[in-house]
């Protein structure tokens, strides 16, 4: 019995804020055609993500994907860091 791939939808951000424990706030910005004008807009997102080992840091590039609801707000879960950001000293 061959088992079925589940989709899961990923989007890749970067955190806004980790004030809050095991979460962090994630900018999503995606690029649209304007269907009227025809110019390329942006569009943004914000999203929260279960971080478990509150490892990571505001201005990280990060992937989320979705899961089971956690809280009221918060249904999404970072699967991993692709970028730290840059240590200002």
């Amino acid at each position: 019995m061959v088992e079925a791939q589940k989709n899961i939808r990923t989007m890749q951000g970067k955190v806004l804020s980790n004030k809050m424990d095991k979460t962090v706030t994630v900018l999503v910005e995606r690029r649209v055609k304007h269907p009227v004008v025809g110019k390329v807009i942006k569009l943004s997102n914000k999203f929260h993500a279960h971080d478990e080992k509150n490892e990571i840091g505001e201005g990280d590039l990060v992937e989320i994907a979705e899961s089971k609801p956690m809280s009221k707000t918060k249904t999404w879960v970072v699967t991993k860091v692709l970028s730290k950001a840059p240590q200002v000293n």
